[in-house]
């Protein structure tokens, strides 16, 4: 059973669509849901100390000075708009219907401190945005963190897209990978997904044996109670998925995630990446 959830929150165009795609899955699993604001000391850091050079040594102490008390204008301005964003979130939080809601403010890096709190409050679910504050929209950049955070975490990440709207139907993405097999389990046996119309597509090179383990899975969700729809098409997974979510009007997308190591994506690039590029819906990613 989900009983934890935690949240990650930077105050970007995505803040609103996080909160509710937590609700969301909070109110339909009961659970608590923990919110965690970073403070990176590095981002947004001018390189103010090389404006010193070439100046005297009074010059150069006077603008030394005034840069520290700048630093630490910025740090306490940057502290509390976290408290601000974190006030927001249990507001909404509060008026979708979640019980328990704690936040936390931190310092330094979110994927070690998603590693900390995904064990210090066992979570059992994580989510965050598509993309942060830095993220180029027109580029369709995905956030910088976002996939260090999916691989190094034990547990299903949820990734909201730009806007939350009511979750009625799924797809599974189905690959006969121990990963899907994780998400097949996941929601043959947690609140989180039950009642939703459930849709399960095989892409790729489509024979007797892969049929035979796509109907296989289908079995077991309608075992589980599931109205399922299970096709198997042939293509390449990024594009009959992305076509597959928009033809269907498909709500939220269930994947497995970067099943192949960095260094194979960065030659070949991401089927996971190009996935969650192409389609606009947010996505339930289990490693």
């Amino acid at each position: 059973m989900i009983k934890s959830i935690l949240t990650c929150t930077d105050g970007s165009v995505y803040t609103d669509s996080v909160y509710d795609h937590a609700a969301w899955a909070a109110t339909r699993s009961a659970a608590s849901v923990l919110v965690l604001h970073m403070l990176d000391p590095q981002r947004d850091k001018a390189d103010l100390f090389d404006l010193s050079g070439n100046l005297l040594p009074n010059a150069r102490a006077d603008l030394l000075d005034d840069i520290v008390k700048l630093e630490e204008a910025k740090s306490r301005l940057a502290r509390e708009r976290g408290k601000a964003i974190l006030e927001v979130a249990r507001e909404r939080l509060q008026a979708a219907g979640v019980g328990l809601i704690k936040t936390e403010q931190q310092h330094g890096s979110l994927v070690e401190a998603v590693s900390h709190f995904e064990q210090a409050i066992q979570a059992d679910l994580i989510v965050l945005g598509k993309r942060g504050e830095a993220a180029n929209f027109d580029k369709l950049h995905l956030g910088s963190n976002l996939e260090r955070v999916i691989r190094g975490s034990k547990r299903p990440v949820l990734v909201a897209s730009r806007e939350y709207k009511p979750i009625q139907r799924f797809l599974i993405a189905y690959d006969g990978g121990p990963s899907i097999e994780k998400a097949i389990t996941f929601a043959t046996s947690q609140p989180l997904l039950c009642d939703l119309e459930c849709h399960l597509v095989r892409a790729g090179k489509i024979d007797d044996k892969a049929e035979w383990y796509l109907q296989e899975a289908a079995g077991k969700l309608r075992a589980a109670g599931f109205a399922v729809t299970a096709q198997a098409i042939g293509g390449t997974p990024e594009t009959v998925i992305a076509e597959q979510v928009q033809a269907r009007a498909i709500d939220l997308l269930v994947m497995g995630a970067y099943g192949h190591s960095r260094i194979r994506n960065m030659v070949i690039g991401s089927t996971t990446t190009e996935m969650m590029r192409s389609c606009l819906v947010p996505v339930l990613m289990f490693r």
